[in-house]
């Protein structure tokens, strides 16, 4: 298994902002190495957005937080799929969020929060990008922040939710040139099909 990771400060942030470390694990082939960075990239301004977010509730004494994530293929998520979710069938993306309790074993004693964790599902997303007429990093993107957004608990199981999570999709994903994924003009689902586990 190839690790990647990654560790900065959230982009147009100050140094006081928490650190988000991203911990990048491969399962499968078929991922390229250049889409670590393209995840990095998305996780941290996702992150630094999200934090400046009514809803956000981040504890002001937590300067870290860890997230893990792991590249797979279809058969392995659809085995998690399976386990914590009782749906036998391969998705694009899986969150499975962290329990959120405060602990000092970040390096130096800081307090942070482990997030969780956000699998993906290489052939889903490759088949829904061509589907929906999307670049594959494009697509990444999109679920990436909608991964991350369940992992602060941000949720789509009401139209109420939905909206919100979506318009924080789309500004995200607006600083990182990537357009709105659930324009009426957009081919293919209008809905990521991601979701918590």
């Amino acid at each position: 298994m190839e690790d990647g990771s990654g560790s900065s400060r959230p982009p147009g942030t100050q140094s006081r902002a928490p650190l988000l470390e991203t911990e990048i694990g491969h399962q499968s082939g078929g991922w390229q190495i250049e889409t670590e960075e393209l995840l990095l990239r998305a996780f941290q301004t996702a992150f630094a957005e999200a934090l400046a977010f009514p809803e956000t509730h981040w504890p002001p004494e937590a300067g870290r937080a860890e997230l893990s994530v792991l590249l797979a293929d279809d058969v392995f998520v659809q085995s998690l799929n399976r386990k914590f979710r009782g749906k036998d069938k391969p998705t694009n993306v899986l969150s499975f969020p962290a329990p959120p309790v405060l602990s000092p074993a970040f390096p130096g004693g800081e307090a942070g929060l482990a997030l969780g964790d956000i699998v993906f599902g290489f052939e889903t997303v490759a088949r829904e990008a061509g589907e929906q007429g999307k670049t594959f990093d494009a697509h990444l993107q999109h679920l990436a922040v909608h991964g991350l957004l369940h992992l602060l608990d941000y949720d789509h199981q009401s139209d109420d939710e939905a909206e919100t999570m979506e318009a924080y999709e789309r500004q995200i994903l607006a600083k990182l040139g990537v357009g709105d994924p659930y324009a009426d003009d957009a081919p293919g689902p209008v809905r990521a099909a991601g979701e918590r586990a």
